[in-house]
């Protein structure tokens, strides 16, 4: 049977430093974001723009090189650490062979009966089919399920992007159903798909998953 009771602490689960995991694109390790990631940061997410601009919310006000400036990192990175000592958000950065490739987090944390949260990542483009994107979310999933006391994941994808299902549909995400004009993305509101993970779900973990199957190795 299931622990029903809450976990112990004003922020379960955080900081934490997860993996290290060995995918195909090099081994992977999270850990929570630093103030000096400011250069990695910016400068993956304005070379990848045309990977990651579509998929992304629209930011009205702030243009794609504004909002992904060096200026823009530090206060992204003390809105994050702020969430996650108040308990509300588990933020990491995806490392490969020791260079950022990208984010992992999970988000809007509701406590009590609920216990759950969405998750999301990004990842860099030369990075995506090399197995980092689903292994970090994996290590997030047992970490969250685990460790961090929540019962429930859901993620919300367009329908259109594949690689992201696929990540999902991996990992055993169950699809709930779908959001009609749920986000606006590009200046469009857009349908996404609602995908879920509950504790009752995970089995031996996410992770172990991977292993099993020969899509990841512990070293």
């Amino acid at each position: 049977m299931a622990d029903l009771r809450p976990p112990e602490g004003r922020h379960p689960g955080w900081p934490a430093r997860l993996g290290p995991l060995v995918v195909a694109g090099g081994t992977l390790e999270l850990r929570p974001p630093r103030l000096r990631d400011a250069s990695a940061w910016s400068s993956t997410r304005l070379r990848d723009r045309g990977h990651l601009e579509r998929w992304e919310p629209s930011s009205y006000g702030q243009g794609w090189d504004e909002r992904n400036s060096l200026l823009a990192w530090p206060p992204q990175w003390a809105a994050l650490r702020s969430l996650a000592r108040r308990g509300l958000a588990l933020p990491f950065m995806i490392i490969v062979d020791g260079r950022l490739a990208g984010q992992v987090t999970v988000g809007n944390i509701q406590r009590g009966a609920l216990r759950s949260g969405w998750i999301g990542y990004w990842v860099a483009s030369e990075l995506t089919r090399g197995g980092v994107a689903t292994a970090a979310v994996a290590l997030l999933v047992d970490h969250s399920l685990g460790p961090a006391g929540l019962h429930r994941l859901e993620a919300t994808v367009r329908p259109e992007n594949e690689p992201s299902l696929r990540v999902l549909d991996k990992l055993g995400f169950r699809r709930e159903g779908l959001y009609e004009r749920y986000l606006d993305v590009g200046g469009v509101w857009r349908d996404h798909l609602s995908l879920a993970f509950t504790e009752e779900e995970v089995g031996a973990g996410a992770v172990a998953r991977l292993v099993r199957r020969g899509l990841a190795r512990i070293p």
